[in-house]
């Protein structure tokens, strides 16, 4: 997987990627040099005191190192460059991909995971492609390089070579061997501790109010600590690897400083190519080591490029349309035959057998017990999920063959917990319309009885607005979340249990404000007050998932039990 990410989002990339090549290549081969020109110095200058020789051979090696430091930076600019650019292209990705996901994929993963996978995965794949463009050209042919150059200056001393670098490449495998599952570890514990700080987060107040801070700290603590002791041994590994590396080289420096020195007295090699022996024994040990750097790196990016290319692989249950089809009928109507939805792996329908119709000018509520599939079956409207059995029909047409952006544009959608982006009032209320004007905006929050408390606050329709809302009520809230679909002008209206906070006053006014604005719209409620729904065109009644009763009110209240139970548990007197 991490092969065909790089080569899917490094391929636009390209011209950089050659530019770090042929830079790097350059930069090797003047490092290669220099160890050459020195000895040559030392041989034939600074033993002989010729200074014009000195002065010729250290202005070449200080072209030689300019040359190289220019070819380094510019190799580090373009790797970097491509870098940061492929990992901008991914994380677009990972979000295109997740925006088209149900709410099931959208369950399968978890919020906490998908935020993991779209930075610090991300950033671990951008971290290997930094490291790749600076170390993967260099090492190869540094260290092909310094053997060939060692060979040139002594082939007495080659065997130190066949000893060590084996030795070391051997050494570095081991350690890395152990590493790849710790990695893969690590990353999961780490999606633990971001799930679990979320929901405390998210949920403060619930744990406030249960008085479950300690018990929260504790699971905190059980996933930080999991995550901690996994870090800590991929720590001790790594840690490991520096004075392994370290002792080998040092071992073999002296190898070679003593084998060397022998050579040297016995006359068989000069001082200048010891010197040179030395630099590219450096030279070789250290592209090893950087090789195997890269390897350790290789394991953990492998693991994050998985659980990338598991997003991205991952296709919706919601399949587009492969030929996208307009409306047969006016966008307004909506109708559900024998619709059925069951859950993956659940054992039976939420929904079964639902049947009926909405016309623009009617206001039709769903009423049922909690657990009755009353917010399933809004959901499938919108097609936020695709119903498992029958149809759901919008302007007459099926909405699976319609394009979905066609669909939710002619929709308004107030959900039963509605949310709030970071910004302004303003910037929420245009959220689906960004290009109302001021008045429009004011003419929504009426509406929906918001505009009284907006006028208080100071800056109006440019206060700010905390991520999900937190600095409103929930009342103002919900009162907020209506106007920002009233604002959109959708042809049909779908309000999931929208009224809950509202006081009784509150919510008469806001029903009878919505009537003249919804006039040629269709409303579709899902209440659990028979306040809220007793003056709806009709009423669908739900009862485990099946439809089980349609009508007005006052003929519900004759005929249908179920929903008789809810008035009478309402208003607490016999409702016949």
């Amino acid at each position: 997987m991490l092969t065909r990410l790089l080569r899917t989002f490094l391929y636009p990339y390209r011209a950089q990627l050659v530019g770090v090549v042929v830079l790097q290549l350059i930069s090797v081969t003047a490092a290669l040099l220099l160890p050459s020109i020195n000895a040559d110095l030392i041989d034939y200058g600074i033993t002989r005191g010729d200074i014009g020789y000195i002065w010729t051979s250290g202005l070449r090696m200080l072209a030689v190192t300019v040359l190289q430091i220019v070819c380094s930076v510019g190799s580090v600019y373009l790797g970097a460059q491509a870098a940061m650019a492929a990992g901008r292209d991914i994380r677009g990705a990972l979000l295109h991909r997740a925006n088209t996901f149900s709410v099931r994929e959208i369950g399968r993963f978890g919020a906490p995971s998908l935020i993991t996978r779209n930075t610090n995965d991300v950033q671990q794949v951008q971290l290997l492609i930094v490291m790749c463009a600076t170390i993967l050209v260099t090492a190869p042919i540094m260290c092909v390089g310094g053997i060939i150059m060692a060979l040139r200056e002594d082939l007495q001393l080659s065997w130190i070579l066949l000893v060590a670098v084996p030795v070391l490449g051997v050494t570095m495998s081991l350690v890395i061997a152990r590493m790849v599952p710790l990695f893969r570890a690590m990353q999961t514990r780490l999606d633990t501790v971001n799930r679990v700080l979320r929901e405390q987060i998210t949920g403060i107040r619930v744990v406030r109010a249960f008085v479950r801070e300690r018990q929260e700290r504790w699971r905190f603590g059980v996933a930080n600590t999991d995550l901690t002791e996994t870090a800590l041994r991929v720590g001790r590994l790594q840690a490991l690897m520096f004075p392994t590396v370290m002792t080998i080289t040092n071992v073999t420096t002296v190898a070679v400083i003593w084998f060397g020195g022998h050579e040297v007295d016995s006359g068989r090699m000069q001082i200048g190519s010891l010197t040179a022996m030395l630099s590219y024994l450096m030279q070789i040990l250290m592209s090893v080591m950087m090789a195997s750097f890269l390897a350790m790196m290789v394991p953990r990016a492998a693991v994050c490029a998985d659980r990338i290319g598991e997003v991205l692989d991952t296709r919706s249950s919601l399949v587009p349309a492969t030929h996208p089809e307009g409306f047969y009928g006016y966008p307004g109507s909506v109708e559900l035959f024998g619709v059925e939805f069951t859950y993956p792996g659940a054992d039976a329908p939420v929904l079964r057998g639902v049947n009926f119709r909405a016309e623009p000018g009617e206001t039709v509520a769903i009423v049922g017990a909690t657990g009755s599939g009353k917010t399933t079956l809004l959901n499938l409207i919108p097609r936020l999920v695709d119903a498992t059995g029958g149809a759901v029909y919008v302007g007459d047409t099926d909405v699976r063959v319609l394009d979905l952006d066609a669909l939710r544009n002619e929709i308004g959608l107030v959900p039963q917990k509605p949310y709030l982006f970071s910004g302004t009032i303003a910037s929420n209320l245009r959220f689906g319309r960004p290009e109302a004007s001021d008045e429009e905006l004011w003419d929504a929050l009426e509406t929906a009885q918001a505009a009284d408390f907006v006028r208080e606050m100071p800056l109006q329709l440019q206060t700010p607005v905390s991520q999900g809302g937190t600095t409103v009520s929930g009342g103002q809230r919900q009162r907020l979340a209506i106007a920002r679909a009233l604002v959109k002008r959708p042809k049909v209206y779908l309000f999931d249990d929208s009224f809950s906070a509202l006081d009784l006053a509150t919510d008469a006014l806001l029903r009878a404000a919505l009537r003249p604005i919804t006039v040629d719209a269709t409303v579709i409620v899902v209440a659990q007050r028979v306040s809220t729904v007793r003056d709806a065109t009709r009423i669908v009644v739900l009862e485990d998932g099946a439809v089980v009763g349609i009508g007005r009110h006052d003929d519900l209240v004759r005929d249908c039990p179920e929903y008789r139970e809810i008035v009478e548990s309402q208003l607490g007197v016999d409702a016949r």
